[in-house]
Formats: C-alpha cells, structure tokens, sequence
C-alpha cells in the first residue's frame, strides 16, 4: 500500500511517497515546490489571500498525483511560517476548503520530536541531529534512554531578511551550554545536505566545515547558481543556514558533521506506516 506526507515548510513544499507492507516501509519519490511563504510571513505578518491560493494550487498538484497512484493515505503539516503567521488559523482553514483535506500546524518541539523517527536516532549516545529550516531550528539528541529536544525561531529564511533575534541566539547558546558535548552532527535539509554535495563528501570534520564555509560565504549568489548548480531559492539563504549549524557545531564541540536526507515529510510518513499497520487507523474500501 502506498502512503504519503507533504511538508508544508517556510522555504518549499516538499511531498515524500512510500510503498509499504506491514513489515517495510521504502522511500519511491519525492516532489518540491519553491514556495516561500517565509517571506511575507516575516516581512509583513500575515499569509496573503494571492500567496493561499499558490500554495493551494500547488497543494492540489500533488494530490493530482496521489489520486494517479492510488494513495489515499496522507497527512499534511505545516511549521515555522504557517505557526508564526498571524492570520494561522484563518489561513490554515482557507486552504483546507481549497484541497478538502486537513492541514495540521505542528509546534516547534514536536517537529524536533519527530526527528525520533530517523532510523540512527537512537543508535548511540554520542550524536546530534539538527533541522535548520527556513524559519524555525530543531534539535533532538537521544541520551540514556532519554529524548533530549528544543526548537529555535532561527532560521535561513528569518536570518536572511534580518527578522533573527538576538536574544533568541542567546537562548540557543545557554541550552546548548547545559547539553553534553557530542562528536556527530547530522544535518537535516536542504542547506547541509547541498553543502557537502558542494564540497564531495559525506562527512567533514569541523574544521573542513569552517573552512569550506567559508569560501562558499566569499562568493556571489549567482557563481553559487552557475558554478555550484545551487537552485536560486538555496543559494541566497546556505550561508544562514551554515551559520547556525556553525553555532551548534562550536557550542557542543562537534567534530564531525554528516547529513541526512530525512526530514519532516519521512518522519511523518514513518508515524502514519506505524499506525497504519498497528490497527490505530485503518482505510476502508467505498
């Protein structure tokens, strides 16, 4: 049977589909829409009714191609843009009466909850898997059979239009100088998983990362669209992006970095197989 996820995120929309069985659960494609809702939410508040309805067309797309798979099974969640916005609900409602489907808004704590999913969350106690999206950062270490997870409203998305604040750095720097130092760091998104495509490799050490970033911050928007092959909406936000993984990377002494293409549309298809498969929800034939 096959299941679905769409992520509704600050920076794209990405759509992951899965076949399963009630042992297995494998990865068949994924789908991403440059939607941006970021922008206007953090420049002037709100989710505007023209931006809505791009995200419904484009919401409907995918659903176009759910119904041409047969997948009936699928859950959509919104983050950072769509908890920030001011008009959320209003906004959240106005697109479910566009696609006739539920949209659920997820805090910042489940979405780093969620990381749980990963299939090397819990292998370990020497790790730390961090998220940095376009709005929001989520951080999950798993220690002695405990979860350890916090959200941050630091983002690429938010860094780049200067909408950061300060004393939100300084609370990511006091939680994360109460962590116990980790020797991995495992990036979740685009921005961590585009860099080390960038410099060829699966896995860096700390001071490689530095270095590297460093160049990357050195040249122009457009070398990193035309040398690098970087998507437009990618390369004018890596750079914040790497900022942040720099800060988390120096605070617990990390000394290797690697990423994942994991993110919040795996996990959420993964908690839909087991549910799905442990009898908590089930689908019916009409």
């Amino acid at each position: 049977m096959k299941i679905a996820s769409i992520d509704i995120g600050t920076n794209a929309i990405k759509s992951k589909v899965f076949n399963t069985t009630p042992t297995s659960i494998d990865f068949i494609e994924g789908i991403r829409s440059p939607i941006r809702l970021g922008a206007e939410v953090f420049n002037s508040g709100k989710l505007s009714d023209q931006k809505l309805n791009e995200l419904s067309k484009t919401l409907k797309k995918y659903q176009k191609i759910f119904i041409k798979d047969d997948i009936k099974m699928y859950e959509i969640v919104a983050t950072s843009a769509f908890r920030d916005t001011h008009n959320s609900e209003d906004a959240r409602r106005y697109v479910e009466n566009k696609i006739n489907h539920p949209i659920r808004i997820i805090s910042g704590l489940e979405e780093a909850q969620l990381m749980r999913f990963h299939p090397k969350a819990q292998l370990g106690n020497n790790k730390v898997f961090v998220d940095v999206g376009g709005g929001s950062t989520e951080i999950y270490i798993y220690k002695n059979n405990h979860h350890i997870i916090q959200s941050f409203q630091l983002g690429a998305v938010r860094s780049m239009l200067n909408k950061d604040k300060k004393s939100e750095w300084e609370r990511l720097r006091e939680w994360l100088s109460k962590q116990n130092k980790v020797d991995t760091l495992v990036g979740l998104g685009g921005s961590i998983k585009s860099f080390l495509n960038i410099i060829e490799s699966k896995k860096i050490s700390t001071k490689i990362f530095k270095e590297e970033a460093d160049k990357l911050k050195r040249m122009s928007q457009q070398d990193k669209i035309d040398n690098l092959g970087l998507q437009p909406d990618r390369a004018d936000v890596i750079d914040y992006a790497l900022n942040i993984y720099f800060e988390i990377i120096n605070n617990l002494n990390v000394q290797k970095i690697k990423s994942t293409k994991w993110g919040v549309s795996d996990s959420m298809a993964v908690k839909t197989f087991h549910e799905l498969y442990s009898k908590k929800i089930s689908i019916y034939k009409d």
